[in-house]
């Protein structure tokens, strides 16, 4: 039995359950479902409670049908716009496991394994160099180990990272632009020429540092697919899904349906802004430049749960799917997952994706196997092959805030099941 979540939030004022497009799953009521329906309204109540206090905005499904599936709060807090549940998000990072199933299709085809080298593709990478601080703090440059591999891209171990992340203390960081700088500025080569000229900050497949590594696999896709990524997988994964309003460039008429946060943080109260809502990006950076409804992202997710297949379209086979979905950091590789959002604790990472590898450990309620992966601007998705349970949720909280809503969330979610 299939057993799906989707969740739709966003910062908000008041809450509305206006009436969209066709859900994008079958719905059932919760009783059929497993789900209490008094626990499901402790979302209801959570996110009233967020209203209140100026914070935010959801939607659920379960059995491959949709149980739970809402808006509150507000599109556009500024013109009081309702949030409609086929609002529109800037994905982040969410944006990875999608390019992530691009590159695997060409997997499947023979025309991109994991142990290719990066520099076959792209051979400035080759003569990268590793960042090694010494102890007076300065940095030292030294020749890569091995090389980087098509593999250490989907995992986060090429030592490519992000410029100025809280969680790393690597001085190569203040070298590194943000993470949708390139794509702002330039296009691909353009990225591919500025990244290359930087040190990398650990060994190549050595340690997990979270960075631009999927930006590069998409950059990878485009010249074996002799695509643009956004182009390669609307016609290999968003059509094919039905994803209606997925896209790295939204048109004039998705434009109103995009969800914007509020002009201050609520937590902090200083300014905040989703940058790519107003400008244009120069090319489909795969890590991080995406956008979507909540209601094509559960397609998507509901597919990989599926084992690659949904609605009698495939677009993987069940063996790659199991192998994008489990750990891929053996104990050679340092674990810095926890190290991006403290609630993973007992997690690995796959493909693009972070996996639970043990019960306990971690804040939220989940079983091993669980994969997942969040967005800076507030998006969540995970699903747990135990329960067969999909979840995803979509806000414009591009602050902290958007860490609280995610084990809340998660823990409502658990909360309400109960068979």
């Amino acid at each position: 039995m299939n057993k799906t979540i989707a969740m739709i939030a966003t910062a908000v004022a008041v809450i509305t359950f206006g009436a969209a497009r066709a859900a994008p799953l079958p719905e059932a009521s919760p009783d059929d479902a497993g789900f209490s329906k008094q626990g499901l309204a402790r979302l209801d109540s959570f996110f009233a409670r967020e209203i209140a206090a100026k914070r935010v905005l959801v939607a659920v499904a379960r059995d491959g049908k949709l149980v739970h599936y809402k808006a509150y709060g507000m599109l556009d807090p500024d013109k009081g716009t309702p949030m409609p549940v086929d609002a529109i998000f800037a994905l982040a990072s969410m944006t990875k496991p999608m390019a992530a199933v691009a590159g695997l299709t060409l997997m499947e085809k023979g025309q991109l394994p994991l142990q290719a080298k990066l520099s076959d593709y792209y051979p400035g990478f080759a003569d990268m160099k590793v960042g090694a601080t010494e102890a007076n703090g300065s940095l030292k440059l030294e020749p890569q180990a091995s090389p980087i591999f098509i593999h250490d891209l989907y995992r986060h171990t090429s030592g490519l990272m992000y410029g100025g992340r809280p969680d790393s203390s690597s001085p190569v960081a203040r070298q590194y632009p943000d993470g949708v700088a390139p794509a702002v500025e330039g296009d691909t080569e353009a990225f591919i020429d500025r990244i290359t000229k930087l040190p990398l900050a650990h060994q190549p497949s050595t340690e997990f540092e979270y960075g631009f590594s999927i930006d590069v696999l998409g950059a990878v896709v485009e010249k074996v697919s002799e695509q643009r990524l956004g182009d390669y997988l609307a016609a290999n994964v968003w059509q094919p899904l039905g994803m209606k309003d997925a896209t790295f460039h939204p048109t004039d008429a998705q434009r109103p349906r995009l969800a914007r946060p509020f002009a201050n943080d609520p937590l902090t109260g200083k300014p905040q802004a989703i940058k790519l809502l107003d400008t244009p990006t120069k090319f489909d950076c795969g890590g991080a430049c995406s956008f979507a409804t909540m209601g094509d992202y559960i397609r998507f997710g509901q597919m990989l749960l599926n084992g690659g297949e949904l609605d009698g379209q495939r677009i993987l086979s069940p063996k790659t799917v199991h192998h994008m979905t489990n750990n891929h950091l053996g104990p050679e590789i340092k674990n810095n997952v926890a190290n991006i959002e403290p609630h993973r604790a007992g997690f690995g990472f796959g493909l693009a994706v972070a996996v639970r590898t043990s019960e306990g450990l971690s804040s939220v309620p989940g079983n091993p196997g669980e994969f997942t992966w969040n967005g800076a601007y507030g998006t969540q998705f995970f699903c747990d092959p135990k329960e067969r349970l999909v979840v995803v949720v979509g806000t414009a909280a591009p602050g902290e805030l958007r860490k609280y809503y995610r084990e809340q969330v998660q823990d409502i979610v658990y909360g309400a099941m109960v068979k």
